[in-house]
């Protein structure tokens, strides 16, 4: 079970929790209602996907020798030998299952759109790291989160609460999948030296560390520039969310830019998930207080 756990990689999961989280909380702003019954099935499918899309990880990065004894990060399943790649790819394919079930109901709810967002994330919980065009290899992890975890899943949510694509979507899912791919940024730019040596041509890969940290620097200053556009479409409240942004997101930017890559950039990597899931909680207070002001 250990293991299992090692490979769903748990501590990435409010990646998949904060973008359904906001997007319901923004669908109650703008409808007044939230339909617990979509959302649990919501969150469910995400959840599902994202650690699918982790079991494809661990077994693909092994099998591709990305995954080497100069590891800075967490432990790996597969190349430690604590699990098959056999093994890995059977859970995999299970929780692309869990998925579909939950997609199964909000189809019935929601209809053709439900299977233009579900199909191709489906497939990208694999094609992420594996297939002929493996987006993590080709430079494209940021742009895949960003396009995933943020822009189609919040938008995507609101949708499934709603039956409409508003807006206020959009910008919710820009600041989310921008906080997301911080993530990503910082375990490429840990891992850089090794990726290097194992055809991972992540962008920290082609370009070098200070492009790597600037990156960083404009994925937490566009989450927190954009949010001012809170107050343009008249929801003001909604713009406090940035602080935490600016905040933390100063302790990210100082770390990556004053620390070699190592085992420190876990921590870094940490609170780059605290900042998510302060940003999504300072967004649902705001959401409160928006209510009883108006």
């Amino acid at each position: 079970m250990h293991a299992c756990l090692l490979a769903a990689r748990p501590k990435t999961l409010p990646a998949a929790v904060v973008p359904v989280w906001v997007a319901c909380v923004l669908a109650w702003i703008l409808t007044g209602a939230c339909d617990l019954r979509l959302a649990a099935c919501t969150l469910g499918g995400a959840i599902a996907i994202q650690i699918a899309t982790n079991f494809f990880n661990d077994a693909i990065d092994s099998r591709k020798g990305a995954d080497t004894s100069r590891r800075l990060g967490p432990t790996r399943a597969t190349a430690s030998g604590l699990l098959s790649a056999r093994t890995v790819f059977v859970w995999a394919i299970g929780f692309l299952g869990l998925a579909v079930m939950f997609g199964s109901m909000l189809y019935q709810a929601r209809g053709w759109p439900v299977l233009v967002i579900g199909c191709p994330s489906l497939f990208l919980a694999y094609g992420y790291t594996g297939g002929p065009f493996p987006l993590a290899y080709r430079g494209l992890g940021e742009v895949f989160v960003v396009l995933f975890f943020g822009l189609i899943a919040v938008a995507g949510t609101v949708f499934i609460q709603t039956g409409g694509w508003p807006v206020a979507a959009l910008l919710l899912g820009l600041q989310t999948g921008l906080l997301s791919a911080v993530l990503i940024s910082i375990n490429n730019l840990r891992d850089r030296a090794e990726d290097a040596t194992t055809g991972k041509c992540t962008l920290a890969v082609r370009f070098g560390h200070r492009a790597a940290v600037a990156v960083i620097a404009l994925e937490l200053a566009l989450a927190a520039g954009v949010g001012g556009a809170w107050i343009v479409l008249g929801h003001s409240p909604l713009a406090v969310a940035g602080v935490p942004i600016v905040l933390l997101g100063w302790l990210i930017f100082h770390g990556v830019r004053t620390q070699a890559p190592g085992p420190a950039y876990n921590r870094l990597l940490a609170l780059g998930g605290v900042l998510l899931l302060v940003f999504a909680a300072i967004f649902h207070a705001a959401a409160l207080l928006e209510s009883l002001t108006h």
